[in-house]
């Protein structure tokens, strides 16, 4: 625990650097152009396709008209925007932790074992591409698992617990494997991610729930599609910033458990005892008794 709060209070105040910053101000612009630029191409006819599909089940027809004659005939005209921003949120989150992963974590862990661990040895365990081919496979499963589970987000206890479990699972996965590729060996990174995984895994569900926040943004009323073009940009810094404080818990953290990692090996290789045959006697012989 004392371990965890540590790297906490070291990634919060990290937060604040210039360098972080600026880092953060990348993955903020790809992410709101590629946003706005689906939305521009996709929003009306994923709207239409929507409206389409709820009008073509008998069941939700029925549904919906007693929603209308209770709320309000103008509820069917904002139902359809609001599930298809629904079905967007985890694609911007995702999104988010990509960018994230590959844009700014790696220059953040430069940045902390510079500043905290420069005399920690680099082993390149892991490359950039392989990096990216195990973040796009957590997120795959992490996708599919939202897939799965989303009829049970209708049950109100259900939705607020287990999207953020999902989100946290994924960012353990995907943020203390890039913080160790660099450093780490493979069998010192699986070894970590092993020995670490329940702390490793609270940071991820910790992060889960603070990056299930932005999406509350969307939640208060039907009003806010009108402020979209506000609301978009400033989910996505908020998603960006949540992912960097993370990347940055994950990396103070992980090298910390590396270097303890490396002193208790030393310490254990020096203790060893001596393997009969490896060490050599350089002393001459003692001299036998003069001759007669």
């Amino acid at each position: 625990m004392r371990q965890l709060l540590d790297a906490f209070w070291r990634a919060a105040a990290y937060c604040l650097h210039p360098q972080v910053i600026g880092l953060s101000l990348l993955p903020l612009v790809l992410s709101a152009a590629l946003l706005a630029g689906l939305a521009w191409l996709f929003w009306v006819p994923a709207i239409d396709a929507v409206r389409a599909t709820l009008e073509g089940w008998q069941l939700l027809s029925a549904a919906l008209a007693w929603v209308e004659g209770t709320l309000g005939a103008s509820f069917r005209s904002v139902l359809a925007p609001l599930i298809v921003v629904a079905l967007a949120v985890p694609l911007t989150v995702a999104l988010c932790l990509l960018l994230v992963a590959v844009l700014m974590t790696p220059a953040m862990v430069s940045l902390v074992a510079q500043r905290r661990f420069p005399a920690l040895e680099r082993k390149k365990g892991a490359g950039l591409l392989r990096g990216i081919l195990w973040s796009l496979l957590c997120t795959a499963v992490a996708m599919l698992a939202l897939l799965i589970t989303l009829p049970l987000w209708l049950v109100p206890p259900v939705a607020l617990l287990l999207p953020p479990l999902i989100w946290g699972w994924l960012t353990y996965r995907v943020m203390a494997f890039d913080v160790l590729s660099d450093h780490a060996s493979g069998p010192e990174r699986r070894q970590l991610m092993q020995r670490h995984r329940g702390p490793l895994l609270a940071i991820g569900v910790i992060t889960g729930y603070l990056g299930a926040a932005p999406s509350l943004l969307w939640a208060f009323s039907a009003l806010t599609l009108v402020a979209a073009p506000i609301l978009v940009p400033l989910s996505v810094w908020l998603y960006t910033l949540i992912f960097a404080f993370s990347a940055l818990w994950f990396t103070h953290y992980g090298l910390a458990a590396l270097a303890a990692l490396r002193v208790e090996e030393a310490a254990r290789l020096a203790q060893a005892p001596a393997v009969a045959g490896d060490v050599i006697d350089l002393l001459p012989p003692a001299p036998g008794p003069a001759p007669l």
